[in-house]
């Protein structure tokens, strides 16, 4: 600490100090009455009923040594403890006057609901050695008077709303001297009222410390360096912070610790290499950080290391030596850095570990047998590495194995005959290799498989009918291999399959079965890329689960099934097939006798039969496709500037200015009486085609004939995010129109408008009850699932709110406007300007500006609860971020306009769509759920009540 601010604080201090002392010398209180008045300024509650004065009760006790949670010398009779953790305290500390108690070692109070700031005066306790206010509902700051408590040897404060002190408390002029006097004193004893931030470097006083535990609060800035002076200290405990800066290079003098938590920041710089030398190493957890450089390469210098986590970091160096001689390895996670080395010679056998994890790094060399030999080992991940080699028998043989990734990688060889033995197997993912030779039959003995992705290897053979016994299975991905043969029907029988069944890219042969209609639950269908021939099963229209289906580039004819999917599939799921026909936009209608196309002149024929049969809506939806597909780049662009293409609804077929003209024509000319909203960048128009078709036109605001950066931002990354996106519960988009002075997309039309105004609307609001509130929260949840999860590469909408969610006419929810949508690559992070809507935006936006799909798992929970209440939840998210969720009770929150939910099953949905609301709205983003959970726990309890 420089001697500016040392000189400051201990003038401050002392003046701090007298103040205080006067005051307990004033009020002159005993113990008795300075607990009894404590006691009058909290709520009543049953815990405190032993604390009773004589003037009360004549039969109460002369002192409190008897009061529950009050424990005294026996020699002295004063007060030495005050334990009241677990027991639901609530209140605040603001009116115990700790001056009162000169004597006291022990103040315990975690688990509780005590609420405000820790009082300043607290630093008169000279004597106290233990302080635990852990797990409460505490904020404001820290107090500098902690530097008194020079006798406590454990201090903890985690999982509060702590937000430490800045500097600018003591120099609020930004000087480097000190405001002394009653300013100086006010702003130490009220500092629960001002700014917080850092953690005071003076907490580096309390040498003797062994526990320090700050974890699940809001401190950011940087680790004091004066930390390394408690020399004691064996526990340090600073995760889930917003700390920032370099680990001190001070914690090199930190020999004692045991278990050091600094992960959940946004810390960064190389880690000292000091810090792995203590031989007291027990847990060591550096994830989710941003740092650089080698790991400490003695982290089990002493043999004692259980935990090690190091996880989404930039770490380049080695893997660190130790770690293959430390057989007291648990749990181990290095994944997503770039660590270098090799999978055979730097891990050894570890009899007790249980998690291991060094995907996505630089690890070459070959998969080890010695991995067999770790008998407790349940998660194994190695995924996004170089490893080669064959999987040896023994990884099979390990029967406590739940985990196996091994995707991304050169892996060669066979599967195994062993894979049966594996029987606790859930997912299994060995994708991405040079696998080759069939798939084993014994994989149907695993029994437990949840997920099973075998993609882009080298496998061949046919499918064997036995993976049909996977009765868990809920994804099955055997893409891009050589598979031959035909699809087995047995796959029918995986009735728990929902998000992915994917055979595209094969050589599979044959009919489709009939027997896949049995998948009641599958969402995503591909079985492109194949030679299948024959008809489509009419039944794959009847999964009405199915958001997803591509039967592209195989030999299928016959008709199209005109319900499900179908009714809302894209041609390009069907193209490159035989003679396939049905209304279905870019398929000749199946009345209509096929000729063969052999010469020019019939081929025209056959258009011209084609064109000449479709009216009306066909005709108007064939021709947003091509606007669709080639954009409207000019109003006078001319008929023979288009590419040529084969589809007989090819833009070289017909004058493109049609579509154009009919739009103009029938909103006459945008006129202000078709607009239905309007904003930032433009209006949106309802329109009625030719034919009664309605679309609704999203018109881009022009100035001077030039659209704005913004706007075009916008524009484009709508058409990018919306022409790879096929989902119901996705806004569909027609076409668009690019030209310098008007420019427009083209969507299908939700004829009751947003959920925004139905919400805010008491008549409308009745209508959207409470099975209907479910399915809305359902909807966007699948459609945010398919963006995160199911895309590639996966969307961000950035702008989830209910004025973003349209209802169709059965009040099915709808996403729209991608304006803000990002699309997530690999490796890459995205750093962007703030976009959304305020109320609904993630609080990581506000300092990071770093978009991951949790930003919308956030604003999804704040959506589901304005669906549960009502109304936006603003003041509800503050309280469950401020007070945490203890007591409450989500029936007390629902919308007063509708009735209560009467049934015990809606109830119970109502009840986990709030829980789920919750946890998307933790301040720590990687605490938030996945939007894929979030829809199968949806599902599975609506399954339930069906």
């Amino acid at each position: 600490m420089d001697k500016h601010r040392t000189d400051a604080y201990l003038a401050v201090q002392a003046t701090c100090m007298l103040f205080l002392a006067f005051c307990a010398v004033t009020f002159g209180e005993t113990e008795t009455e300075a607990l009894l008045r404590w006691k009058e300024s909290l709520p009543d509650q049953p815990i405190l009923e032993s604390w009773v004065s004589p003037a009360q009760n004549s039969s109460a006790a002369q002192s409190p040594c008897s009061w529950l949670g009050i424990t005294c010398d026996n020699s002295s009779g004063s007060v030495i403890a005050i334990n009241l953790a677990y027991t639901g305290l609530q209140g605040t500390l603001q009116n115990l006057n700790f001056s009162a108690f000169p004597n006291l070692l022990r103040l315990d109070l975690k688990t509780n609901n005590l609420i405000g700031s820790i009082p300043e005066n607290i630093g008169v306790l000279s004597k106290l050695q233990y302080l635990d206010l852990s797990t409460n509902y505490l904020n404001g700051t820290l107090p500098l008077s902690l530097a008194n408590l020079t006798q406590v040897y454990e201090f903890d404060a985690s999982r509060n709303n702590i937000t430490g002190i800045l500097d600018a408390r003591l120099f609020p002029d930004g000087s480097d001297q000190p405001k002394t006097g009653l300013i100086g004193i006010r702003n130490l004893l009220f500092q629960d009222t001002l700014l917080g931030g850092r953690i005071p470097d003076e907490i580096g006083y309390m040498r003797n410390l062994t526990v320090l535990a700050l974890d699940g609060n809001s401190f950011y800035g940087p680790i004091p360096p004066s930390l390394g002076n408690c020399t004691h200290l064996s526990v340090l405990r600073m995760s889930g912070n917003q700390l920032s800066g370099m680990v001190p290079p001070s914690f090199g003098r930190l020999t004692n610790l045991s278990q050091v938590f600094l992960h959940i920041n946004n810390l960064q710089g190389p880690v000292p290499q000091e810090l792995g030398n203590s031989s007291s190493l027990i847990v060591l957890h550096l994830a989710e950080n941003n740092f650089t450089g080698d790991l400490p390469p003695q982290v089990c210098k002493g043999g004692k290391l259980v935990n090690f986590s190091a996880s989404y970091n930039s770490f380049t160096g080695p893997i660190p030596i130790s770690l293959r001689d430390c057989p007291s390895l648990y749990r181990v996670r290095m994944e997503y850095n770039q660590l270098r080395g090799y999978a055979d010679q730097d891990f050894g056998v570890y009899p007790n570990l249980t998690y291991m994890d060094f995907s996505y790094n630089n690890v070459q060399g070959e998969l080890s047998s010695n991995w067999g030999n770790c008998k407790n080992l349940q998660y194994l991940g190695m995924s996004g590495n170089s490893i080669g080699g064959t999987i040896p028998d023994k990884i099979f043989q390990l029967n406590q194995l739940v985990e196996l990734h091994l995707s991304s990688n050169k892996i060669s060889g066979e599967i195994t005959q062993q894979i049966g033995n594996s029987s606790s197997l859930s997912p299994l993912s060995l994708s991405s290799n040079r696998l080759s030779g069939s798939i084993p039959v014994g994989i149907a003995k695993l029994s437990n498989l949840r997920t099973l992705d075998l993609s882009t290897n080298m496998l061949r053979g046919p499918i064997p009918y036995q993976i049909g016994d996977c009765s868990n299975l809920l994804s099955l991905n055997l893409s891009n291999n050589n598979f031959n043969g035909t699809i087995p029907y047995q796959i029918g029988n995986l009735a728990a399959l929902q998000d992915l069944l994917d055979l595209s890219y094969n050589s599979l042969s044959g009919q489709i079965p009939d027997d896949l209609s049995k998948l009641k639950n599958l969402i995503s269908l591909n079985i492109s890329h194949n030679n299948l021939s024959g008809s489509i099963p009419d039944s794959l229209g009847e999964m009405l689960s199915l958001s997803s289906i591509n039967l592209s580039n195989n030999n299928l004819e016959g008709h199209v099934p005109n319900t499900g999917i179908f009714n809302s599939s894209n041609p390009v799921d069907l193209r490159n097939n035989k003679e396939l026909c049905g209304n279905i936009q870019g398929l000749q209608p199946c009345n209509v006798s096929y000729m063969e196309p052999r010469g020019g002149s019939n081929k025209e024929k056959v258009i011209a039969a084609i064109v000449a049969s479709l009216g009306g809506t066909l005709l108007v939806s064939s021709l947003l496709v091509c606007i669709f597909v080639f954009g409207c780049k000019t109003r006078s662009m001319k008929q023979n500037s288009a590419p040529e293409r084969k589809s007989p609804f090819s833009i070289s077929y017909f004058n493109r200015r049609i579509v154009y003209e009919d739009i103009i024509e029938a909103s006459n000319n945008f006129d202000d009486t078709y607009c239905i909203g309007e904003g930032t960048l433009g209006k949106v128009y309802r329109v009625v085609l030719p034919g009664g078709q309605v679309v609704a036109i999203k018109k881009l605001r022009c100035e001077e004939n030039n659209l704005d950066i913004e706007s075009i931002k916008s524009f484009r990354s709508e058409i990018e995010a919306m022409t790879g996106t096929r989902h119901r519960n996705i806004v569909k988009l027609y076409g668009f129109c690019s030209d310098p002075s008007l420019t427009f997309l083209i969507y299908e039309y939700m004829e009751r408008g947003s959920l925004n105004d139905m919400l805010r609307d008491n008549e409308k609001a009745t209508e959207l009850v409470w099975p209907k509130r479910v399915e809305i929260v359902k909807g966007v949840a699948q459609a945010l699932s398919y963006m995160h999860h199911d895309c590639n590469p996966p969307i961000i909408h950035r702008d989830i709110s209910s004025k973003n969610v349209l209802l169709s006419k059965n009040l099915e929810a709808h996403i729209s406007d991608f304006g803000t949508a990002r699309f997530l690559k690999a490796d890459s992070h995205i750093w962007t300007s703030f976009a959304g809507t305020y109320g609904y935006a993630a609080p990581e936006l506000a300092y990071t500006k770093a978009v991951t799909e949790k930003c919308d798992v956030f604003s999804f929970g704040v959506l589901a609860f304005e669906i549960l209440t009502g109304k936006h939840p603003g003041d509800l998210i503050s309280h469950i971020q401020t007070y945490g969720v203890q007591n409450f009770n989500f029936k007390e929150i629902l919308d007063p306009r509708l009735s209560p939910p009467t049934k015990q099953e809606k109830l119970k949905e109502l009840a986990l769509i709030s829980n789920l609301a919750i946890s998307c709205l933790q301040t720590n983003s990687q605490s938030r759920p996945t939007m894929r959970s979030i829809t199968h726990m949806i599902e599975m309890e609506t399954a339930q009540d069906s």
